[in-house]
């Protein structure tokens, strides 16, 4: 593991240490939480949302960014009671290998806004959406808003399976002046931003904001970098609210390599990291050689675990909205809202060109020049390394497009004890995917991580375009029984016709030619067709309960869909996506047979807030809630895995998966100035039954879903005298099995960050108003393990990125 950089920043970890106490989330006060999501000022760290009959929390956006300078608001939530997002980077912005899991369900399975404007499922081979860093600079966010048991009826998702992540925006301040602010640290870190604030102008108040990051990978020589511009403008008189927002980004983000791993002896990890060889052409040459009666191939001893030559994430976006909030009387609100989103992004890997069953694919493509996949003659691999270049390297592309418009209308109508509200989403959109196969050679060596590949092509592997059109209804009541006692009943309906074209398909690839599919498999080619999904039926009834001036019991039941996903080609990393089958039979059987996933959750909790005096102890705040979930249809995506060359889905039902699970946090208050914050929480989420894979019985009932931890703990402490304040945060993920059946493990971690910061005054009359000075330090211990973890198969073995190593930033922030 590189450690370069290490010895530079022990100032950076002494200060932080020397003045840092531990960091708390805290659950707010009930008179401090907001009274609704679209709430915009949010004070404290957590605010427990009362007013709600969900478990549902706030996580303001000044408390991000002391988590770190530019953190996710995806990664910052990771501080909450039962979620977990992992990354092999600090700030949680590097996609190809994030997780998150929310009470057992997976990244895919929750849903996602920006401003309301959805943001798809945030899958890495884009088809939907978009991140919401890349939506959103992170400087910009307002707040946060965690529903982890069931999201709130008008949430705009097609995959809201078990909750939403709600991200709101910061409005302009209406007097003129900006930010400036500068973090520098490990690994050559850069990160400038600047908002500039008009104050009152054109009959509102705008900001435009800029930003510029760049971080050296922490194990290879590439550069994660990017750009991002947003805009927002607001007015707000008597007659209702306009807002217009545009985001541009764009981002070149060099991925880290997998490690395979069996048996874990020991809970050692042997290679900790196989870090990209990119830009010494000539070591992964003699890299590939070492194996010589095959060349362009990995060496022999490393099997599958070998290293690429580079692998990047390349995304540009457009994203713009309109929103007009309507009062049409005291007690009617019509909120109409349009947007538009375009993206064009690439996932780019160079690497051997005999490997993962790509000499089966390029017989197809290059007749007579190889034979089958596991070549051993020298003449044959010697023909096709010299077709790709002569350097034994292949780069592939897989380019994705994204063309989406749509518009959400929302009606709210308080009428006596009853808040009745109505909405509408309507969703179009046309997206793509195309690979591509480049060569690549020593004398034109013009395909990096950070360009668009526009020489001469090798071959063009496939290129599928899907059309879907999601409409989204819900209808709820939220009735006062009694002036302590709120009902709440509504239903959703979810509409979804997705069809697709193949202007290039895949060439008839028998099966047997991809290492580890039978020689007696079907051709594979990619199926066209259209599947409508319409669920009308989709109820949620809660209660909130008054009991005392300091305590609330709410209980809350909903029913949710995930919708079939509309992604054409590709393989483990893309989904369970019907259009990703190998045959037209295969999807013509889906489309008969296999239903949408679907979920029942309950929940039942209870929320306290008090003022004390034990001892040193002055308040005590908290919530904790029990949940109960029956999930239906649960689908998997049983391909071998193939990072290079994924294989097409085989996509399996696996029946029901039934998860029960607690969360239980508390902040106890030390005054005015220290706070102490700790959140437990259980999960046991396991299959109902066994599946069936390829004619054979896979004994997955009573088994944990793989990657779901079964304990967490978030401790946090922070203290604030004045301008200083300085804040510990720790976090523990607990046991989380990495195969079907069991039999693998990822073992537990715990890893310490820790922030310091001070706030300095300017006299009046300068031209800078305030300026802070920050140090941040990420995982503390220098802890090893495993980050993100993928599973790839029933047993035997899995695959997973390396948690990042011990890291400093300072940053210099200053108002004008």
């Amino acid at each position: 593991m590189a450690r370069s950089k290490r010895g530079a920043h022990r100032a950076a970890l002494s200060l932080t240490c020397a003045f840092a106490a531990l960091f708390v989330v805290s659950a707010a006060r009930a008179d401090a939480a907001p009274a609704s999501a679209d709430t915009t000022t949010v004070t404290d760290v957590v605010v427990t949302m009362t007013k709600t009959t969900r478990s549902a929390v706030v996580l303001s956006g000044s408390e991000m960014q002391k988590l770190l300078p530019g953190v996710s608001p995806l990664k910052a939530i990771q501080t909450l009671p039962g979620v977990v997002y992992l990354t092999a980077d600090p700030w949680g912005n590097n996609e190809q290998n994030e997780s998150l899991f929310v009470h057992g369900f997976n990244t895919q399975q929750l849903g996602y806004t920006m401003d309301g404007v959805p943001l798809g499922d945030q899958q890495y081979g884009g088809y939907n959406g978009l991140s919401v860093s890349r939506a959103l600079t992170s400087e910009n966010t307002g707040r946060v808003v965690l529903s982890s048991g069931a999201g709130s009826l008008g949430v705009a998702s097609t995959s809201n399976l078990g909750g939403a992540i709600e991200t709101f925006s910061v409005d302009p301040k209406k007097t003129y002046g900006g930010t400036l602010a500068e973090t520098l640290g490990s690994y050559d870190t850069t990160r400038t931003f600047l908002r500039l604030e008009t104050g009152e102008v054109l009959g509102g108040e705008a900001y435009v904001s800029y930003l510029h990051q760049s971080q050296k990978a922490w194990d290879f020589d590439g550069y994660q970098k990017g750009d991002q511009v947003n805009l927002k403008y607001v007015h707000d008189d008597s007659h209702g609210k306009l807002t217009l927002y545009g985001d541009w980004q764009n981002k070149f983000e060099p991925n880290e390599d997998v490690d395979a791993v069996g048996n874990q002896a020991g809970g050692s990890y042997v290679p900790y990291t196989r870090p990209f060889m990119y830009p010494n052409l000539s070591a992964y040459e003699a890299y590939l050689d070492t194996n010589t009666a095959k060349p362009g191939t990995p060496p022999a001893a490393l099997g599958n675990n070998f290293s690429n030559y580079f692998s990047a994430a390349q995304r540009t976006d457009v994203l713009t909205y309109a929103k007009y909030e309507y009062d049409i009387s005291p007690n009617i609100t019509w909120s109409n809202q349009v947007y538009y989103h375009y993206d064009y992004g690439r996932g780019i890997v160079a690497g051997p060109v005999n490997t993962a069953g790509l000499p089966g694919l390029f017989a197809i493509y290059y007749p007579g020049q190889v034979v089958g996949a596991n070549t051993t003659s020298q003449g044959t691999l010697t023909n096709l390394v010299n077709d790709f270049g002569g350097t034994g390297i292949a780069v592939r592309t897989t380019e994705y497009r994204i063309n989406r418009e749509g518009a959400l209308s929302t009606l709210n109508w308080q009428l006596g004890e009853h808040a009745i509200e109505a909405g509408v989403w309507f969703e179009h959109n046309e997206s793509a995917t195309h690979r591509v196969w480049y060569p690549f050679s020593a004398a034109n060596n013009d395909l990096t991580p950070y360009e668009t590949p526009d020489g001469p092509k090798a071959l063009t592997q496939y290129y599928n375009e899907m059309y879907t059109d999601d409409v989204q209804l819900h209808i709820q009541d939220q009735w006062r029984i009694l002036p302590n006692l709120v009902l709440q009943a509504g239903d959703k309906a979810s509409l979804q016709t997705a069809d697709n074209k193949l202007p290039v398909q895949q060439e008839n690839l028998q099966a047997g030619n991809i290492a580890g599919l039978p020689a007696t498999s079907p051709q594979v080619n990619y199926p066209v067709g259209s599947i409508t999904s319409n669920e009308w039926f989709l109820p949620q009834v809660g209660l909130l309960w008054d009991i005392t001036d300091h305590d609330q019991l709410f209980a809350n039941i909903q029913r949710n869909m995930r919708q079939t996903i509309p992604y054409g080609a590709g393989g483990n990393f893309y989904g369970n996506s019907p259009w990703s089958l190998g045959s037209q039979a295969a999807f013509d059987l889906f489309k008969s047979t296999v239903h949408p996933e679907t979920s029942i959750t309950y929940e039942l909790g209870v929320r306290t807030h008090r003022d004390v005096e034990f001892g040193v102890i002055t308040g005590i705040e908290g919530q904790a809630n029990v949940y109960h979930v029956d999930f239906q249809n649960r689908l998997l995506n049983v391909a071998p895995f193939m990072f290079f060359n994924p294989p097409p889905a085989i996509l399996v039902n696996v029946g029901d998966v039934t998860t029960n699970g607690v969360d239980i946090a508390a902040t106890l208050h030390f005054g005015e100035h220290v706070r102490l914050y700790d959140a437990v929480s259980y999960n046991k989420s396991v299959y109902d039954s066994n599946y069936s894979s390829g004619g054979a019985v896979v004994a997955t009932s009573g088994k944990w879903v793989p990657l779901t931890p079964d304990w967490l703990n978030k401790t946090i402490l922070s203290v604030n005298y004045g301008s200083f304040e300085a804040q510990v945060n720790g976090d523990y993920i607990g046991r989380r099995f990495a195969t079907y059946l069991n039999d693998e493990a990822v073992q537990p971690t715990f890893q310490v960050g820790a922030e310091a910061s001070c706030l300095f005054n300017v006299p009046d009359g300068a031209v800078v108003k305030t300026f802070k000075l920050s140090a941040n330090v990420t995982n503390i211990g220098d802890i090893r393990g495993a980050s993100t973890v993928n599973v790839t198969g029933a047993s035997g073995g899995y695959t997973y990125y390396p948690i990042a190593p011990v890291m400093g930033f300072v940053t210099l922030d200053a108002t004008f």
